[in-house]
C-alpha cells in the first residue's frame, strides 16, 4: 500500500509553499526517513522526509507554488 506526499502545514498561517526540487528522481528507491524534496516556506526552506520506505513517483514540478495537502507523488 502506497503513502501519498502532501504539501505538509509547516507554520500555523502556513496557506501554500513552494516545491523547490527533489533531491530523488522519479521511480527511485528510497528509505524511510531520507529526505526526498526541499519546501520554502514564507520563512524558511526545509527538507521533507519519506514517511516509508518504498520508490517514489513524482507528480508535481519543482519551481511551484501549491496549496497545503495537495498531493504532489506518491510512495509506494
Amino acid at each position: 500500500m502506497g503513502v501519498l506526499l502532501l504539501i505538509p502545514k509547516l507554520g500555523v498561517a502556513m496557506t501554500a509553499g513552494t516545491l523547490v526540487e527533489w533531491l530523488v528522481a522519479d521511480g527511485d528507491q528510497v528509505s524511510a526517513g531520507e529526505a526526498i524534496y526541499v519546501l520554502e516556506t514564507e520563512k524558511a526552506e526545509t527538507e521533507v522526509s519519506a514517511p516509508i520506505s518504498g520508490v517514489v513517483r513524482i507528480e508535481a514540478d519543482p519551481g511551484e507554488s501549491y496549496p497545503v495537502g495537495t498531493c504532489i507523488g506518491e510512495i509506494a
